[in-house]
């Protein structure tokens, strides 16, 4: 299995980023976004069931919608109204069925926020 995380990048506040994740070598029940900021513990972003329903980090609600592509096995996290305290490394995770926990994640992509 391999996530390949991509879009992330340097944006200004108050603007707006699509980060996409492609998993290969399986279908996966639920899709999830991470993020850890230097210095910082790895934070829950967001996470989508296979069929379609999601939750969110309390920090990213009403800000960031994920989404997913069932037949592409991909992943997206639209990120709207971006803050500096969005820029972290934005990991990728994907939990099989019959699955309690995360089975695979990706190599991380990096948002930066200036102000």
């Amino acid at each position: 299995v391999q996530l390949q995380a991509s879009g992330g990048g340097l944006v200004q506040a108050g603007g707006s980023l699509r980060l996409s994740c492609a998993a290969s070598g399986s279908t996966f029940r639920n899709y999830a976004w991470f993020r850890q900021a230097p210095g910082k513990e790895r934070e829950f972003v967001a996470d989508i069931n296979w069929s379609g329903g999601t939750t969110y980090g309390d920090s990213v609600k009403g800000r960031f919608t994920i989404s997913r592509d069932n037949a592409k096995n991909t992943v997206y996290l639209q990120m709207i109204s971006l803050k500096p305290e969005d820029t972290a490394v934005y990991y990728c995770a994907v939990r099989r069925f019959y699955s309690s926990e995360y089975n695979y994640w990706g190599q991380g992509t990096l948002v930066t926020v200036s102000s």
